[in-house]
């Protein structure tokens, strides 16, 4: 580590304040640090995800350990501790090297002179280690499984009997699933290159998916600059086939970025699709034109608000739409445990209400004989089943509402019309929501 560069406990610690008292992303907190870390990123990386996934816990544990509370000032301090607490509960970290490299990060956060407290929390946490956890044990599920009251709450209500379960799955670390392009390679020819890469694969799906045995950076896939292959998890794939896109179809993906959906219709229909592509947020468009220009791919895209057709839509109508409607995200907590710190339950609400406008305003768009399917990563009830069942009552009485019947999908929860919900963990998937509703001729 070169003089004067933060350590990774530091960086870490400054990656998971940023989440906890600036609201920041994880994803941005640790773009923020990712120059500086350099070759300790990965540790830096580890430890910030740990933090986040037992979260609640670590915080109980500190409880414990501390005789009153860190002032609120001490926010870095205080994510230092949580980080070196997760070292010494879930990583193999020798003992003597967390303490010690925990210890020595608070020069890092400016804060040198809390050395004897850091140093007295790890070393009493590993002496009555076993105490502890005991301790942790006996406190409620949404405790032990770092999982907020409000969120534990939805859970119950929504999934009574398969709570742990969605916890347990939610704290796991995410598989690596990818999607080859079908335009440029097949699923076999693929699976070869990744062996000639030394690249291991753990399964695969249908003719596009492949779950890989450890995640390896988009770097050393093969042709991924030349767009033989992307990065998406299995439960998304299954959306081009609900969509069914056909060729010389007029389609619209109204919240489509970063564009893995966007690209995977157009591969399914061979490039042959009258596609738009819409989103609200200009920045976030930008990254469906880089995923369409390197796999080869060619759509419209449009910066614009999907709920106010009237500022973009030509009065044409589509033939399918697709309203892959922002969300809690509540079916990707295993890919962003800082889901768990940063949603609250009042945002569940308005993004219902989000997502209503949505099919209101775009349902009028879809041509007779047209479909719209709307999905979601969420797995909670409000944003899923509840939006389709007010959408068939309210906005289309007329339509006719699939049942979507996805029976090579071990461990669909629910499928009747208005929705399939997918819980994270089946097949090794996030958690997901699917629905589809046909316009009448």
């Amino acid at each position: 580590m070169a003089a004067g560069t933060p350590s990774a406990r530091a960086l870490a610690a400054h990656a998971t304040a940023d989440v906890l008292q600036r609201g920041r992303s994880l994803d941005q907190a640790l773009a923020a640090v990712r120059d500086v870390a350099g070759s300790q990123y990965s540790l830096v990386s580890n430890i910030a995800y740990g933090v986040q996934r037992h979260r609640l816990a670590l915080e109980f544990l500190l409880g414990q350990l501390l005789n009153k509370p860190l002032a609120k000032r001490e926010g870095e301090v205080h994510a230092l501790l949580l980080g070196g607490l997760f070292e010494r509960w879930q990583m193999s970290t020798p003992a003597h090297a967390a303490v010690s490299q925990t210890v020595n990060a608070l020069p890092g956060i400016k804060r040198p002179r809390l050395k004897g407290l850091a140093n007295a929390v790890l070393r009493r946490f590993d002496r009555e280690r076993d105490a502890l956890l005991a301790q942790l044990e006996r406190q409620p599920d949404g405790v032990r499984h770092s999982h907020p009251r409000w969120l534990e709450d939805h859970l119950r209500t929504d999934w009574s009997d398969r709570v742990l379960e969605i916890m347990q799955s939610n704290n796991a670390r995410a598989p690596m699933w990818l999607r080859i392009n079908v335009m440029k390679t097949t699923l076999n020819a693929y699976c070869e290159s990744l062996a000639a890469s030394g690249i291991d694969v753990a399964s695969t799906y249908g003719q596009t998916a492949i779950c890989l045995d450890s995640p390896v950076p988009v770097s050393a896939l093969p042709g991924f600059d030349d767009g033989w292959v992307s990065v998406q998890d299995l439960a998304p794939q299954w959306v081009a086939d609900v969509v069914d896109a056909k060729p010389d179809m007029r389609v619209l993906d109204a919240c489509a970025a970063p564009g893995g959906k966007t690209a995977h219709l157009l591969e399914a229909a061979g490039n042959q699709l009258d596609l738009l592509a819409l989103d609200v947020d200009a920045k976030r468009l930008s990254m469906v034109d880089e995923t369409l220009d390197r796999l080869g791919l060619a759509a419209k895209t449009r910066a614009a608000d999907a709920a106010q057709p009237e500022t973009w839509w030509d009065g044409a109508t589509f033939d399918r739409i697709l309203i892959d409607a922002p969300c809690s995200a509540t079916g990707v907590i295993r890919r962003h445990p800082d889901i768990k710190s940063l949603r609250r339950s009042s945002d569940i609400e308005a993004l219902a209400e989000r997502q209503m406008a949505l099919l209101r305003a775009l349902w009028p768009l879809v041509a007779p004989g047209g479909s719209l399917v709307y999905a979601t990563c969420s797995i909670l009830k409000r944003e899923n089943s509840d939006v389709t069942d007010r959408f068939c009552r309210d906005i289309a009485p007329d339509a006719r509402c699939d049942e979507l019947r996805l029976d090579n999908i071990k461990g669909v929860i629910e499928a009747k019309p208005g929705g399939v919900q997918i819980l994270p963990g089946t097949q090794n998937a996030d958690g997901f929501f699917l629905s589809r509703f046909w316009r009448p001729d």
